[in-house]
């Protein structure tokens, strides 16, 4: 995310299942479209999870608006098809797309792709390099991209798409068209950011990632801590609670003036469960040092009540612009 001499254009962002990394993805999208900017956020798992964050229906194989926002910037969002993007890739390597459409028919797309699972990788980041890439008088069309990728398990394979293709082509247009691929995504364009949790299997997941990405050179972004919870007792009382030196004889006098009834038996279980949050907090902690000693830049992302609905997007977006910003300055 510098400014220069190239700014970060392509945001790619995973994250272990279950992390939230599509809502972190549309928060992202939302937060590089303040004050003006131009977004294209790119689903690629076929999942339509961002047409239901932004209550839309699903989305076709083009580029619609889902969201204006603050400012006037504006995002738009697609979600790539692989039969669409391969006849595409057809017409523009062979001019072959009516060929391409009988081959639909016939059932040989997805054929080609479960036997070559590369060569899936190759259309779906091809596209994304081209909206990167993309210019209009002079300008790119896109101030920014940003793609909710496949999970941490998968997204090295994903990116590292001239890996892929080594046993599909060692040459013509599939070779040249990965290689134009990883002139992007090795650049300085590309910043790829991983959402954890802060739980022991996420952290994990996440500096696997970040190893297996760096060793192949791919650039790295930010390590995005989502769903972070703020401790709901006083720093003195979680270190008296962690210690087990918190006791329900100490809180029944409360109670006991509050005239609740049966205020022992009550006292001892919120006194037990004081004891369990303030563990489960020094737990995070830990996990936190172990996010930072990652050496990546950080941010965390609240834990927000009800659903995720496009006002918690929003409220994500915001938390996140002041880091873009951080990032920009830095």
């Amino acid at each position: 995310m510098s400014p220069d001499p190239v700014p970060v254009r392509c945001h790619v962002v995973t994250g272990k299942g279950g992390t939230g990394k599509t809502t972190v993805a549309a928060a992202l999208a939302l937060a590089l479209a303040a004050d003006g900017g131009q977004v294209l956020l790119v689903e690629t798992e076929g999942r339509q999870g961002i047409a239901q964050l932004f209550d839309t229906p699903p989305l076709p194989y083009e580029e619609r608006r889902v969201a204006v926002a603050r400012g006037g910037g504006e995002v738009k969002a697609l979600a790539i098809d692989v039969e669409e993007a391969l006849l595409e890739y057809l017409e523009m390597f062979y001019n072959l797309r009516r060929a391409g459409r009988a081959l639909r028919r016939m059932g040989a797309v997805d054929f080609a792709t479960t036997i070559a699972p590369g060569l899936r990788d190759v259309l779906l980041t091809g596209k994304i390099k081209e909206a990167v890439t993309r210019r209009s008088d002079g300008r790119p069309v896109y101030d920014a991209v940003v793609v909710d990728a496949p999970p941490t398990g998968r997204i090295t394979r994903f990116l590292n798409v001239t890996g892929e293709v080594a046993g599909l082509a060692g040459s013509g247009p599939i070779k040249t068209q990965s290689d134009s691929v990883m002139a992007v995504f090795r650049s300085p364009q590309t910043a790829v950011h991983v959402v954890t949790l802060l739980e022991d299997m996420p952290v994990q997941e996440t500096a696997d990632a970040i190893a297996e990405l760096s060793a192949v050179g791919l650039p790295l972004g930010s390590v995005i801590v989502n769903m972070a919870t703020e401790p709901v007792l006083p720093e003195e009382a979680l270190t008296r609670a962690v210690e087990g030196r918190l006791t329900g004889a100490e809180l029944a006098p409360a109670l006991a003036a509050a005239h609740v009834h049966d205020g022992t038996a009550l006292a001892d279980a919120l006194a037990a469960e004081a004891v369990e949050h303030a563990r489960r907090w020094a737990a995070q902690d830990e996990l936190r040092d172990e996010v930072e000693a990652l050496g990546r830049p950080t941010v965390e992302l609240p834990l927000l009540p009800g659903p995720i609905d496009l006002g918690a997007i929003f409220e994500l977006a915001g938390r996140l612009e002041d880091h873009v910003r951080a990032r920009v300055a830095a």
